[in-house]
Protein backbone atom coordinates (compact mmCIF):
# COMPACT_ATOMS: atom_id res chain seq x y z
CA UNK A 1 0.00 0.00 0.00
CA UNK A 2 3.06 2.57 0.49
CA UNK A 3 4.55 1.47 -2.63
CA UNK A 4 1.39 2.16 -4.23
CA UNK A 5 0.89 5.65 -2.43
CA UNK A 6 4.69 6.45 -3.36
CA UNK A 7 4.37 5.77 -6.91
CA UNK A 8 0.76 8.00 -7.23
CA UNK A 9 3.04 10.43 -5.40
CA UNK A 10 5.72 10.52 -8.11
CA UNK A 11 3.47 10.25 -10.88
CA UNK A 12 1.95 13.26 -9.47
CA UNK A 13 4.73 15.19 -9.41
CA UNK A 14 6.13 13.95 -12.76
CA UNK A 15 2.65 15.72 -14.45
CA UNK A 16 3.00 18.61 -11.94
CA UNK A 17 6.69 19.25 -13.60
CA UNK A 18 5.90 18.24 -16.83
CA UNK A 19 2.41 20.10 -18.28
CA UNK A 20 2.70 22.79 -20.53
CA UNK A 21 4.09 26.06 -19.02
CA UNK A 22 1.43 28.23 -20.90
CA UNK A 23 -1.48 26.49 -19.41
CA UNK A 24 -0.10 25.29 -16.03
CA UNK A 25 -1.96 28.71 -14.49
CA UNK A 26 -5.15 28.19 -15.76
CA UNK A 27 -8.21 27.13 -14.03
CA UNK A 28 -8.22 23.27 -13.54
CA UNK A 29 -4.98 22.85 -15.60
CA UNK A 30 -2.11 22.71 -13.20
CA UNK A 31 -3.23 18.91 -10.97
CA UNK A 32 -5.27 16.38 -11.82
CA UNK A 33 -6.72 16.45 -8.74
CA UNK A 34 -9.50 19.07 -9.27
CA UNK A 35 -10.48 17.23 -12.53
CA UNK A 36 -10.67 13.58 -10.27
CA UNK A 37 -12.72 15.51 -7.29
CA UNK A 38 -15.03 16.99 -9.83
CA UNK A 39 -15.27 13.26 -11.40
CA UNK A 40 -16.03 11.38 -7.80
CA UNK A 41 -18.80 14.47 -7.29
CA UNK A 42 -20.28 13.71 -10.61
CA UNK A 43 -20.58 9.80 -9.49
CA UNK A 44 -22.02 10.70 -6.43
CA UNK A 45 -24.40 12.85 -8.11
CA UNK A 46 -25.40 10.20 -9.97
CA UNK A 47 -25.71 7.11 -7.09
CA UNK A 48 -27.55 10.00 -4.82
CA UNK A 49 -29.37 11.62 -6.93
CA UNK A 50 -32.38 9.19 -8.36
CA UNK A 51 -32.35 7.72 -4.52
CA UNK A 52 -33.42 11.83 -3.22
CA UNK A 53 -35.60 12.23 -6.72
CA UNK A 54 -37.71 9.19 -5.74
CA UNK A 55 -39.92 11.07 -3.02
CA UNK A 56 -39.92 14.22 -4.89
CA UNK A 57 -41.87 15.29 -8.49
CA UNK A 58 -40.11 15.89 -11.33
CA UNK A 59 -38.46 19.47 -11.54
CA UNK A 60 -40.00 21.35 -14.39
CA UNK A 61 -36.91 22.87 -16.06
CA UNK A 62 -38.37 23.78 -19.14
CA UNK A 63 -36.88 27.50 -19.09
CA UNK A 64 -33.40 26.29 -17.50
CA UNK A 65 -32.95 23.65 -20.38
CA UNK A 66 -34.09 26.34 -23.01
CA UNK A 67 -31.18 28.61 -21.85
CA UNK A 68 -28.60 26.11 -21.14
CA UNK A 69 -29.25 24.28 -24.77
CA UNK A 70 -29.01 27.44 -26.61
CA UNK A 71 -26.41 28.91 -24.18
CA UNK A 72 -23.87 25.45 -25.65
CA UNK A 73 -25.01 26.56 -29.16
CA UNK A 74 -23.87 29.65 -28.57
CA UNK A 75 -20.09 28.07 -26.66
CA UNK A 76 -20.26 25.62 -29.21
CA UNK A 77 -20.28 28.22 -32.40
CA UNK A 78 -17.68 30.17 -30.89
CA UNK A 79 -15.52 27.17 -30.14
CA UNK A 80 -15.95 25.89 -33.83
CA UNK A 81 -14.59 29.50 -35.07
CA UNK A 82 -11.73 29.72 -32.94
CA UNK A 83 -11.06 26.17 -34.05
CA UNK A 84 -11.40 26.63 -37.86
CA UNK A 85 -10.08 30.36 -38.06
CA UNK A 86 -7.22 29.79 -36.11
CA UNK A 87 -6.09 26.39 -37.62
CA UNK A 88 -6.70 28.07 -41.06
CA UNK A 89 -4.15 31.49 -40.05
CA UNK A 90 -1.56 29.23 -38.55
CA UNK A 91 -1.46 27.12 -41.67
CA UNK A 92 -1.99 23.88 -39.96
CA UNK A 93 -2.30 20.37 -41.27
CA UNK A 94 -4.83 17.92 -41.07
CA UNK A 95 -2.72 15.15 -41.37
CA UNK A 96 0.05 15.94 -39.36
CA UNK A 97 0.19 18.99 -36.87
CA UNK A 98 2.90 19.37 -34.29
CA UNK A 99 1.84 21.48 -31.47
CA UNK A 100 3.01 25.44 -31.00
CA UNK A 101 4.08 25.26 -27.35
CA UNK A 102 5.40 29.10 -28.31
CA UNK A 103 3.43 32.30 -26.15
CA UNK A 104 3.07 33.30 -30.29
CA UNK A 105 -0.59 35.07 -30.74
CA UNK A 106 -1.81 32.06 -32.68
CA UNK A 107 -0.22 29.41 -30.35
CA UNK A 108 -2.09 30.91 -27.44
CA UNK A 109 -5.14 31.26 -29.30
CA UNK A 110 -5.39 27.55 -29.94
CA UNK A 111 -4.23 27.08 -26.20
CA UNK A 112 -7.19 29.02 -25.30
CA UNK A 113 -9.60 27.68 -27.34
CA UNK A 114 -8.64 23.89 -26.03
CA UNK A 115 -9.08 25.33 -22.73
CA UNK A 116 -12.27 26.15 -23.64
CA UNK A 117 -13.34 22.82 -24.76
CA UNK A 118 -12.31 21.12 -21.75
CA UNK A 119 -14.02 23.50 -19.72
CA UNK A 120 -17.07 23.32 -21.84
CA UNK A 121 -16.86 19.31 -20.75
CA UNK A 122 -17.26 20.03 -17.07
CA UNK A 123 -20.10 21.77 -17.95
CA UNK A 124 -22.07 19.30 -19.92
CA UNK A 125 -22.04 17.30 -16.93
CA UNK A 126 -25.07 19.35 -16.09
CA UNK A 127 -26.55 17.47 -18.81
CA UNK A 128 -27.05 14.30 -16.26
CA UNK A 129 -28.15 16.40 -13.27
CA UNK A 130 -31.18 17.64 -15.66
CA UNK A 131 -31.82 13.91 -16.25
CA UNK A 132 -31.83 13.13 -12.18
CA UNK A 133 -33.74 16.55 -11.68
CA UNK A 134 -36.66 15.54 -14.50
CA UNK A 135 -36.53 11.52 -13.35
CA UNK A 136 -35.51 10.52 -16.73
CA UNK A 137 -33.25 7.95 -15.59
CA UNK A 138 -33.29 5.62 -18.28
CA UNK A 139 -31.62 8.15 -20.22
CA UNK A 140 -28.67 7.62 -17.79
CA UNK A 141 -26.72 4.87 -19.49
CA UNK A 142 -23.31 3.61 -19.16
CA UNK A 143 -22.66 5.26 -22.82
CA UNK A 144 -23.66 8.84 -21.31
CA UNK A 145 -21.99 8.15 -17.81
CA UNK A 146 -18.76 6.74 -19.69
CA UNK A 147 -18.52 9.58 -22.76
CA UNK A 148 -19.41 12.55 -19.93
CA UNK A 149 -16.87 11.27 -17.01
CA UNK A 150 -13.70 10.39 -19.75
CA UNK A 151 -14.16 14.10 -22.00
CA UNK A 152 -13.16 15.53 -19.05
CA UNK A 153 -10.28 13.66 -18.14
CA UNK A 154 -9.21 13.30 -21.60
CA UNK A 155 -9.71 16.68 -22.31
CA UNK A 156 -7.62 17.82 -19.47
CA UNK A 157 -4.68 15.54 -20.49
CA UNK A 158 -4.96 17.56 -23.68
CA UNK A 159 -4.97 21.25 -22.33
CA UNK A 160 -1.80 19.95 -20.02
CA UNK A 161 0.20 18.33 -22.47
CA UNK A 162 -0.83 19.14 -25.94
CA UNK A 163 -2.65 22.35 -26.20
CA UNK A 164 -3.27 22.13 -29.82
CA UNK A 165 -1.45 20.54 -32.87
CA UNK A 166 -3.22 17.90 -34.30
CA UNK A 167 -5.67 17.79 -31.21
CA UNK A 168 -7.38 20.64 -32.64
CA UNK A 169 -8.94 18.43 -35.35
CA UNK A 170 -10.76 16.79 -32.23
CA UNK A 171 -12.64 19.72 -31.18
CA UNK A 172 -13.25 21.28 -34.80
CA UNK A 173 -15.13 18.09 -35.59
CA UNK A 174 -16.69 17.97 -32.14
CA UNK A 175 -17.92 21.73 -31.58
CA UNK A 176 -20.01 21.38 -35.28
CA UNK A 177 -21.40 18.23 -33.66
CA UNK A 178 -22.29 19.55 -31.00
CA UNK A 179 -24.11 22.69 -32.49
CA UNK A 180 -26.50 20.16 -34.23
CA UNK A 181 -26.81 18.52 -31.00
CA UNK A 182 -27.79 21.24 -28.51
CA UNK A 183 -30.00 22.98 -31.01
CA UNK A 184 -31.75 19.60 -31.41
CA UNK A 185 -32.16 19.76 -27.35
CA UNK A 186 -32.99 23.56 -27.58
CA UNK A 187 -35.80 22.76 -30.10
CA UNK A 188 -37.24 19.89 -28.25
CA UNK A 189 -37.19 21.73 -24.98
CA UNK A 190 -39.37 24.43 -26.38
CA UNK A 191 -42.64 21.85 -26.04
CA UNK A 192 -44.34 19.26 -27.77
CA UNK A 193 -45.21 21.21 -30.78
CA UNK A 194 -41.68 21.06 -31.81
CA UNK A 195 -41.64 17.29 -32.52
CA UNK A 196 -43.26 17.26 -35.90
CA UNK A 197 -39.80 19.55 -36.84
CA UNK A 198 -37.27 17.00 -34.90
CA UNK A 199 -37.57 14.37 -37.06
CA UNK A 200 -33.74 14.36 -37.82
CA UNK A 201 -32.47 12.92 -34.47
CA UNK A 202 -31.61 9.24 -36.32
CA UNK A 203 -29.59 11.59 -38.54
CA UNK A 204 -27.72 13.58 -35.30
CA UNK A 205 -26.26 9.97 -33.66
CA UNK A 206 -25.15 8.94 -37.75
CA UNK A 207 -23.73 12.33 -37.58
CA UNK A 208 -21.93 11.28 -33.88
CA UNK A 209 -20.91 8.05 -35.60
CA UNK A 210 -19.16 10.45 -38.35
CA UNK A 211 -17.13 11.83 -36.14
CA UNK A 212 -15.80 8.73 -34.61
CA UNK A 213 -15.05 7.51 -37.67
CA UNK A 214 -13.04 10.24 -39.09
CA UNK A 215 -11.12 10.56 -35.88
CA UNK A 216 -10.08 7.11 -35.55
CA UNK A 217 -9.13 7.53 -39.38
CA UNK A 218 -6.99 10.15 -38.37
CA UNK A 219 -5.33 9.23 -35.13
CA UNK A 220 -4.87 5.97 -36.43
CA UNK A 221 -2.97 7.48 -39.69
CA UNK A 222 -0.83 9.41 -37.69
CA UNK A 223 0.53 6.36 -35.65
CA UNK A 224 2.09 4.90 -38.38
CA UNK A 225 3.46 7.52 -40.37
CA UNK A 226 6.56 9.97 -38.79
CA UNK A 227 4.66 13.30 -37.48
CA UNK A 228 6.18 15.52 -34.28
CA UNK A 229 2.97 14.49 -32.34
CA UNK A 230 3.07 12.39 -29.05
CA UNK A 231 2.18 8.61 -30.51
CA UNK A 232 0.81 7.86 -26.43
CA UNK A 233 -1.64 11.13 -27.41
CA UNK A 234 -2.94 9.27 -30.43
CA UNK A 235 -2.75 6.20 -29.20
CA UNK A 236 -5.45 6.84 -26.54
CA UNK A 237 -7.54 8.65 -28.78
CA UNK A 238 -7.63 6.04 -31.00
CA UNK A 239 -8.84 3.58 -28.48
CA UNK A 240 -11.24 5.85 -27.16
CA UNK A 241 -12.66 6.14 -30.39
CA UNK A 242 -12.79 2.80 -30.96
CA UNK A 243 -14.98 2.26 -27.73
CA UNK A 244 -17.18 5.23 -28.74
CA UNK A 245 -17.65 3.92 -32.29
CA UNK A 246 -18.68 0.44 -30.47
CA UNK A 247 -21.43 1.97 -27.93
CA UNK A 248 -22.85 4.70 -30.50
CA UNK A 249 -22.86 1.71 -32.75
CA UNK A 250 -24.42 -0.36 -30.00
CA UNK A 251 -26.55 2.33 -29.09
CA UNK A 252 -27.99 3.14 -32.98
CA UNK A 253 -28.54 -0.42 -33.92
CA UNK A 254 -31.17 -0.77 -30.30
CA UNK A 255 -32.39 2.41 -31.14
CA UNK A 256 -33.31 2.50 -34.74
CA UNK A 257 -32.81 -1.04 -35.98
CA UNK A 258 -34.05 -3.16 -33.25
CA UNK A 259 -37.09 -1.08 -32.14
CA UNK A 260 -38.18 -0.66 -36.41
CA UNK A 261 -37.71 -4.36 -36.62
CA UNK A 262 -40.08 -4.74 -33.81
CA UNK A 263 -42.75 -2.27 -34.71
CA UNK A 264 -42.75 -4.63 -38.61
Amino acid sequence: MEQTWEKLESLHHWILQNGDKRTDPWLLVFSPVPVFCIFLCYLGVIWVGPKIMKRHDPVNLKTVLILYNFTMVGLSVYMFHEFLVTSWLANYSYLCQPVDYSPSPLGMRMAKVCWWFFFSKVIELSDTVFFILRKKNSQITFLHVYHHGTMIFNWWAGVKFVAGGQSFFIGLLNTFVHIVMYSYYGLAALGPHMQKYLWWKRYLTSLQLLQFVLLTLHTGYNLFTDCDFPDSMNAVVFAYCISLIILFGNFYYQSYVTRKSKKS
